[in-house]
């Protein structure tokens, strides 16, 4: 059996190395590195496949929340909200602007933010949402749409691990999710399920003023060269890894259909265990198993996590201490947050290998051994 791994990059790479060399070679044929024909094919090809009206390329998933928030206009001291639960990069940015994060808690069976929990940390200084699609798995975005627009709020998708998860409202239509929220934002970081082979992000909105103010916050404020008008910063998708991008982009429903094949395998695996809660599945969202993430239920985690590192097994806990614990956070005074259910979460997940590579022969042993650990 071939070696584990948590994502498989590699294998992956080597299935369509003909192409991507040959758009790399043409690239570097070309000496366009920065800008050119490359980055604007996979902008106008990724902003088709999201269903957005514009879509700015940037570094990376930071830098895209980071110039999201800066063309929005969020000043110092006005008041994001956001989960807890999720990568620190989602509200690392909006202390980066002296932006003030406000935690609530997230939905215990899907991991994305709560809409209850939003409702109540409402201020009158609150000026943007934040909903994660956390692990591959949509927000409820039709509730939180609702509420942004009663209380005259923006809402920025991070969705920097969802790419090509649909979400479906109550009337029917169904749309990418990234397309929903005045701005959404992803990432190209090479384990996501759309990656580069390095860094780069991506922007989308519908809105043409803040497409423009998205660009030239992306570019030092500028629309004519030397002309600076806004405060601004340098982020730019190199046209390599557009290209790399491009190719992969054609593939990317077949990548996620492979990751939901293994989370399906796991599920039947994992049916009926009384110490075992598999991922959730809402009806307004599809998944795309960006990480596929267990509940343990009476389980002693490290010891499990130890013994399948023992047996060569990858596994990890994403996100162990939360946001609103974080010592880079202290200054805003969160020592009375809070937020039983995301400490509830974080000492229970944990994630097994998902990725487009996975075998039967490596599922099997993963689920075999995965349920030994209570025999062992």
């Amino acid at each position: 059996m071939k070696a584990l791994q948590m994502v498989d990059t590699k294998s992956q790479y080597l299935k369509i190395k003909e192409e991507v060399d040959s758009a790399i070679q043409d690239v570097l044929d070309s000496a366009a590195y920065i800008g050119g024909k490359a980055v604007q094919e996979f902008s106008t090809s990724l902003n088709e496949y999201i269903g957005s009206k514009y879509t700015i390329t940037c570094a990376n998933g930071t830098d895209a929340l980071q110039i999201s928030m800066m063309a929005l206009g969020l000043e110092p001291g006005d008041e994001v909200i956001t989960p807890s639960f999720t990568y620190i990069a989602t509200t690392e940015v909006v202390a980066l602007l002296r932006l003030k994060p406000v935690f609530v808690e997230v939905d215990a069976k899907t991991f994305c933010i709560d809409p209850d929990a939003i409702r109540k940390a409402i201020t009158p200084k609150t000026k943007a949402i934040v909903p994660v699609h956390l692990y591959g798995h949509a927000a409820p975005m039709e509730e939180i749409m609702a509420i942004a627009k009663k209380y005259n709020l923006f809402v920025i998708e991070d969705n920097a691990q969802a790419i090509g998860c649909d979400y479906t409202f109550s009337d029917g239509t169904v749309k990418k999710t990234g397309s929903i929220g005045h701005v959404g934002c992803t990432s190209f970081y090479p384990s996501k399920n759309l990656g580069a082979y390095g860094d780069g992000g991506a922007i989308f909105t519908n809105d043409e003023a803040l497409a423009e103010r998205l660009r030239m916050t992306a570019n030092h404020g500028q629309k004519v060269r030397y002309l600076h008008d806004l405060v601004g910063c340098n982020s730019r998708l190199d046209a390599i890894q557009a290209t790399i991008l491009n190719v992969k982009l054609k593939r990317l429903d077949s990548y996620n259909a492979a990751r939901k094949e293994a989370a399906a395998f796991y599920n039947k695996a994992f049916e009926g265990i009384d110490w075992i809660t598999t991922p959730y599945l809402a009806p307004y969202s599809t998944h795309v198993y960006h990480q596929y993430t267990l509940l343990l239920n009476g389980v002693n985690r490290d010891e499990l996590s130890a013994y399948l590192t023992g047996k060569g097994i990858p596994n990890m806990i994403y996100y162990p201490v939360p946001g609103h614990k974080q010592k880079m956070f202290a200054e805003f005074g969160l020592e009375d947050v809070n937020l039983p259910t995301t400490d509830w979460l974080t000492e229970r997940v944990i994630s097994l290998p998902i990725h487009t590579e996975l075998e039967i022969e490596q599922l099997n042993f993963i689920t075999t051994e995965f349920l030994n650990f209570k025999n062992k």
